[in-house]
């Protein structure tokens, strides 16, 4: 086992189906991950963050048949044109994205499973059930619906809502069933390793009423890594996609090799998101799969709730998606990740409205924290000549803010670290409209009139804006491109380095931003924008 002390903060994403082009949903975990690895760097910390796209199965092979082309093709012209594009479209800083269809992959899965096999956890056997082919997953009898209206007098998948299809194959089984009593004590052990609650009840439950061995591999499919001792079956997709956190990292590689080394250095997983639709693979059939290989299971795997649109899930096959760009073309990307992490807890479900989003916007951005900037910058340029004043005597006004702000510090560090990035947000949120109010209190429009009151101006406009150089900082992972532009205003660059290089540890200690920096009133970091509609 890795030392934890060494150990790189190791983050993935729910590997992405491509069978079609994104929707904000996929955009809105990559988001989850990339604010939670930005914040994680900015600590410090060595971070690995994976994100990538599961390209075998049957939905796949079926959707190219259709479009006339080969399924490598149609996986080949999705990636490209849809899937790699949304991680910039969201400013993802992802350290890898691993397709599971190149090499590196399909050897170290095939190479995972001689090893599970040597320890005597699979074997061949017939299998005949329901199996839902837009999840790719066969289904419990219990699980199914009865079908209405076009589907009456049929069982239906309850998360796609079509009919369920009867298979029967000679297939290879993973041993799950031996494993029901190692993850009942791992879980019982470590009730933090999934959560929300809900999530960790859900795993527990599903656990205890008893695991049933599985099939890993297909005979009626032809698109998908072969069993490296069977070439009439592929590894089902499951089994080959949730390899990909392992294999991403060098599992299997050489110890001395980069690779070897890399996974020497993430390995485990510090955290998996997930969708909760996929819960079970990640926090059942995924930690059995790497403890009948040997390997360390995951520390924590984390269930996010859905968006939904209209009370229902967004879904591409029910026509429910909605592209990231349609949002970020009209807002940006820095307030759609400022809105989606902020408006909706993290781990329940929440509803997107045009409506509820172009409010927060225009109240907690642009009249909020990008009025805050703007008016900081214009009175240094009015009353100081563009240079930041020294401070002189503090009176109780700027020791509320320095304090204020060390407790934000600790709040939304201890938030984000728990994944709780709304109540990170908030706390952030309040320091800025707490410093709003301290500008209104202080009036410093007034205090220029006199120059009697020349100290306690300057005084004044320094605390606005070391108070700014701190919420440059605190933000910088969730709205990279206004911080920067921020930072920039403020002269912070020149004087205390990278934005990217300060430390949350360090944010909170006071009067860093130097007098006699140049300060410039740039660009709005967030323009009043016509609605939408």
């Amino acid at each position: 086992m890795a030392d934890p002390a060494s150990k790189a903060f190791y983050l993935t994403t729910p590997i992405y189906y491509v069978n079609d082009a994104p929707h904000i949903g996929h955009a809105y975990t990559t988001t989850a991950g990339d604010v939670l690895t930005r914040w994680h760097r900015q600590r410090g910390e060595r971070v690995w963050f994976l994100t990538g796209v599961d390209e075998h199965g049957t939905k796949v092979q079926r959707a190219a048949e259709s479009g006339g082309v080969t399924p490598q093709q149609w996986v080949d012209r999705l990636v490209e044109d849809s899937w790699r594009p949304v991680l910039q479209t969201v400013d993802a800083a992802n350290d890898d994205f691993i397709r599971t269809t190149e090499d590196r992959h399909k050897e170290r899965v095939q190479r995972f499973w001689e090893v599970v096999r040597d320890n005597g956890n699979v074997y061949s056997s017939m299998y005949e059930g329901p199996y839902c082919v837009g999840c790719e997953e066969f289904k419990l009898a219990g699980d199914l619906l009865d079908g209405e209206g076009e589907f009456l007098g049929q069982k239906v998948c309850p998360v796609h809502g079509r009919p369920v299809e009867q298979l029967q194959e000679e297939n290879w089984f993973f041993q799950l069933s031996a494993f029901q009593d190692r993850l009942l004590a791992h879980y019982e052990a470590n009730p933090d390793a999934v959560q929300p609650r809900s999530a960790y009840n859900e795993v527990m439950s599903f656990i205890r009423q008893g695991l049933t061995d599985i099939s890993m591999s297909r005979s009626s499919v032809s698109w998908g890594i072969p069993l490296p001792w069977d070439n009439d079956q592929v590894i089902y997709v499951w089994f080959d996609a949730l390899l990909n956190y392992a294999t991403a990292v060098g599992y299997g590689a050489d110890p001395d090799s980069a690779d070897g080394r890399l996974f020497a250095d993430t390995w485990p997983a510090d955290v998996h998101l997930v969708g909760k639709d996929i819960l079970r693979f990640h926090a059942v059939y995924w930690p059995a799969m790497l403890m009948a290989a040997g390997l360390d299971v995951p520390h924590k795997v984390f269930a996010h709730g859905w968006l939904l649109v209209g009370g229902e899930k967004m879904s591409k096959s029910k026509l429910t998606g909605i592209a990231p760009e349609q949002i970020i073309d009209h807002f940006g990307s820095d307030a759609f990740r400022y809105y989606f992490l902020r408006a909706i807890q993290f781990g329940q479900d929440g509803s997107f409205s045009w409506e509820d989003m172009s409010a927060r916007y225009t109240a907690e951005l642009a009249n909020g924290l990008g009025n805050l900037a703007s008016r900081a910058t214009a009175m240094v340029g009015k009353y100081c000549d563009g240079v930041l004043p020294a401070a002189h005597d503090f009176t109780p006004a700027e020791d509320a803010i320095s304090g204020l702000l060390a407790e934000t510090v600790r709040v939304a560090d201890g938030a984000f670290e728990a994944l709780d990035f709304s109540a990170g947000i908030v706390a952030i949120k309040e320091f800025v409209d707490r410093v709003n109010g301290y500008v209104t209190e202080q009036e410093p429009w007034a205090l220029a009139k006199d120059e009697a009151n020349r100290h306690r101006l300057d005084t004044v406009l320094y605390t606005i804006c070391d108070s700014l150089r701190a919420i440059a900082v605190l933000y910088n992972p969730l709205m990279p491109k206004a911080m920067s532009s921020l930072w920039q205003q403020l002269g912070a660059e020149a004087q205390l380095g990278p934005l990217a290089e300060q430390r949350v540890g360090d944010v909170g200690r006071w009067a860093q931003l130097p007098p006699g920096t140049s300060v410039v009133k740039g660009e709005s970091l967030f323009p009043r924008l016509d609605d939408p509609s």
